[in-house]
């Protein structure tokens, strides 16, 4: 496989689709934790109906926006589109932006389970003064490895560890190294790289094009269905501030402002995500990520899907 990533507003779905274009063996695999959702079309800037019938495209409309979608479901759904793509002897390429979803499929994580019960008692104790700390303490005797991971002072990472430890029976630390660790992995990154003045241009105008193509209007309709959108398909960019405008009368104008200064947020998260990763091939600009992203394409080809590794994906070029 080779997988394409970037910041949203980056390029990344037309210059995937114009590189597949011409190389018929090639399916698109995307990794976006938003565009799984049916219906939520113009907002996820999902790709053309053209586009999908001219380059196979892959968990896109896999689940309906009033069902809880996570991260351990788009990895099983991935797993089962590549077999797909594999015994249809092409190659894979994996085009996002979800840093946490490629992960879960380029490194084949281990995902715990969730432990509602569990958790919300944790977070219970962790209110009261010194709760967080009296866990952290919990949690080195249960396990001392992952306690060892994280500062005491961590209220997220250590009522997670907690919780999974307490729900599974098992260490938290046995799912795995975690997602500091960067193990060698036979797929193939190639980073678009970050400039912060042409993204934020790029976002406004992608924004207002959104509301011109009938945003809006998508919301409205997704929220009057009889399941309305779960917790996680409200919270995706565009949706939740127009959602605020619809049920809680925001003004339109405040609600798009909020679009836009969110998107420009997430793509520094998504730049700082990426960035931390030194199997990341970053390439100078659009034309030399094709000619990069083509080469690794043919390389995989040729070398039956063997990579050399992240040695040869390490270097940033910007």
């Amino acid at each position: 496989m080779v997988a394409l990533v970037g910041t949203t507003a980056s390029g990344k779905s037309a210059l995937a689709l114009a590189v597949a274009l011409s190389r018929p063996d090639v399916e698109i695999v995307a990794v976006d934790s938003m565009s799984v959702y049916r219906g939520m079309d113009v907002g996820t800037a999902k790709p053309s109906a053209a586009a999908r019938a001219a380059v196979p495209h892959h968990l896109l409309d896999v689940a309906d926006p009033s069902e809880e979608f996570n991260v351990s479901d788009f990895q099983a759904a991935a797993r089962a589109a590549l077999s797909g793509v594999a015994e249809r002897g092409n190659r894979a390429l994996l085009v996002g932006g979800t840093g946490l979803y490629l992960r879960a499929v380029v490194d084949r994580l281990e995902l715990p389970g969730r432990f509602p019960e569990v958790a919300a008692r944790l977070e219970r104790e962790a209110a009261a003064p010194g709760g967080v700390e009296r866990l952290h303490a919990e949690l080195a005797g249960l396990d001392p490895l992952g306690a060892s991971r994280m500062t005491p002072s961590n209220r997220r990472r250590v009522l997670r560890a907690l919780e999974v430890t307490i729900g599974s029976g098992r260490p938290f630390s046995s799912f795995g190294p975690g997602l500091e660790s960067y193990p060698p992995t036979p797929v193939a990154l190639v980073g678009l790289p970050f400039d912060p003045a042409s993204v934020d241009r790029r976002i406004e105008e992608r924004v207002h094009r959104f509301m011109d193509e009938g945003l809006l209007d998508e919301v409205r309709r997704l929220a009057a269905h009889p399941g309305g959108l779960s917790r996680t398909a409200r919270q995706a960019l565009g949706y939740r501030e127009l959602l605020a405008h619809l049920e809680d009368g925001v003004a339109l104008e405040a609600s798009v402002a909020e679009i836009v200064r969110r998107t420009r947020a997430y793509a520094r998260r998504q730049w700082a995500w990426f960035r931390r990763d030194p199997r990341v091939r970053w390439v100078a600009d659009e034309e030399d990520a094709a000619a990069v992203l083509a080469a690794a394409l043919d390389g995989h080809r040729s070398a039956g899907g063997a990579h050399g590794g992240p040695a040869e994906g390490a270097k940033l070029e910007r």
